[in-house]
């Protein structure tokens, strides 16, 4: 077992809240006609082959459907091949490949095609100089083209990146966010006696995760992924009223698989084969809402509703809720910022037709000097300017699942861990933690735990505390015990 627990024997019975989680069983058929919105609203019974009655599936068994369906089709559609090359990246794996012969996260792939096209053009323009008519011109292009171009492909970049940067700054923000959040209804939000109490966790456990929700739903809906459905979402927002969950599409979730030459071609760069990646949204039927949105209405409902009933009941930690609130909606206000304010398209048509003009005429100013050269050379330069500009291009939009791409997964996986650590133990006690003889109030100069140190007077602690300055790091042990013993006789012996 990878997460290092020991696997339970093959004959175990089934945990009872294994039992109570799984979904009843639904017909095939039932699940195969019903569309989503009769799934959530239509309560009437239907028979099945044999005449028995069956219910009709709730809207999150056929959330369940969906979900299962989509993980096999992102199992099978998604090797390891395939994200070594693609992405999405994996932070967690590391390469001891020198970084120049890395292909993890480079754009060779998609320079492939480019680099045959300059390759094929510059061979022409030598063989054709070589035995028809020398075509070399002044190499004085070189020197102004490549001022405008460096120009170029520097503005490209420090604006993509900055991109990027922003991006991942706004992701920082809202994983802070999440965990002062959390930490405020977990450690702040006060738990009644009795019923009440039992609710007040399972509310708190509930808005928590509504917190992850949003992070999720943020994750989604900058990929343009417009559903609920998706496997990491439905079991935290799935039981909310929401747009997205009315206007759920199968289809959406589950795409049909795309066809050898438009994976070829997605995988190059050829532009004719990329899809839109807005495709999904417009072709809705039904209005999608704003799932993020959304859910910071419900977070914001459960806020309102423990200062009603007194479980949060200090100003201090509802004004910081609400203000964490306001920062959630900050981040999702900035992130569609850097998602929908690209580089302006005069200027990335001018980049790349300067680039290319450069890349065209480059044979023609090399073949004097250099002849059969020309063609490496040509091929060589096109690599750097072109690489560049398609890099710049590449980490333009930082929150796709390139390789490049800000791994938004691993955060919304940080934050769940977090929030999982932060839930696994009840709200910690002054009165418990700080009492126990393992507090080693005076450590390192003093052994003694929190109990015999109360047992003390503040003269003694005083003068204790006075004597870890006096006292230096390389101070051996004896010497210790009797500066110890000086000012404190009591702890001769125990320190």
């Amino acid at each position: 077992m990878t997460d290092g627990h020991s696997a339970p024997p093959a004959d175990a019975p089934a945990p009872a809240a294994a039992a109570d989680c799984a979904a009843a069983p639904v017909p095939v058929e039932s699940r195969s006609h019903a569309t989503p919105h009769q799934a959530a609203t239509n309560h009437e019974k239907e028979h099945d082959s044999i005449g028995r009655v069956t219910p009709r599936p709730t809207f999150l068994e056929h959330l369940a459907t969906s979900r299962d369906s989509q993980f096999q089709f992102d199992r099978r559609d998604s090797s390891e091949l395939d994200r070594y090359f693609h992405g999405p990246r994996n932070m967690e794996k590391h390469s001891k490949w020198p970084i120049m012969m890395r292909m993890h996260g480079s754009v060779m792939p998609k320079m492939i095609m480019p680099l045959l096209s300059v390759a094929i053009w510059s061979t022409a323009v030598t063989v054709f100089s070589k035995k028809v008519h020398n075509l070399g011109i002044n190499n004085i292009l070189l020197t102004v083209l490549g001022f405008v171009v460096g120009l170029a492909l520097s503005f490209r970049s420090s604006t993509a990146y900055e991109r990027w940067a922003d991006g991942r700054k706004y992701w920082a923000q809202l994983i802070q966010t999440s965990r002062n959040l959390s930490r405020t209804i977990w450690i702040n939000t006060s738990e009644r006696e009795g019923e009440a109490g039992k609710e007040d966790i399972l509310r708190k456990l509930s808005a928590m995760n509504l917190i992850l929700a949003f992070a999720v739903a943020l994750k989604h809906k900058l990929r343009f992924e417009p559903d609920i459905a998706y496997e990491d979402l439905a079991g935290l927002a799935g039981h909310l009223d929401t747009f997205a969950r009315d206007a759920h599409d199968r289809l959406v979730v589950n795409p049909p698989p795309k066809s050898i030459w438009k994976s070829a071609g997605e995988y190059l760069g050829v532009s004719f084969a990329e899809s839109n990646p807005r495709k999904y949204v417009k072709r809705s039927k039904k209005p999608l809402g704003h799932l993020p949105l959304e859910i910071l209405n419900h977070i914001s409902a459960y806020i309102d509703s423990v200062v009603a009933n007194g479980t949060m009941a200090s100003t201090l930690h509802q004004g910081q809720a609400i203000t964490m609130m306001s920062t959630l909606n900050e981040v999702l206000t900035g992130t569609e910022r850097v998602l929908d304010t690209p580089l302006p398209t005069a200027y990335s048509i001018a980049i790349a037709q300067i680039s290319w003009i450069y890349i065209l005429v480059l044979p023609f100013q090399l073949y004097t000097a250099l002849e059969w050269i020309t063609i490496p050379a040509s091929i060589v330069a096109a690599y750097i300017i072109l690489g560049l500009a398609t890099i710049g291009s590449e980490i333009e939009n930082p929150f796709g699942q390139d390789v490049n791409d800000l791994p938004l997964d691993t955060y919304c996986r940080q934050i769940a861990v977090e929030m999982d650590v932060m839930t696994a133990a009840p709200r910690p006690t002054v009165e418990d933690f700080m009492s126990r003889a393992e507090n080693l109030v005076l450590y390192p100069l003093s052994q003694l735990g929190y109990p015999d140190w109360k047992e003390r007077t503040v003269e003694d602690i005083r003068g204790a505390l006075r004597t870890k300055v006096v006292i230096n790091p390389s101070t051996s042990a004896s010497d210790t015990s009797t500066i110890m013993e000086n000012i404190c006789p009591k702890s001769t012996g125990s320190v």
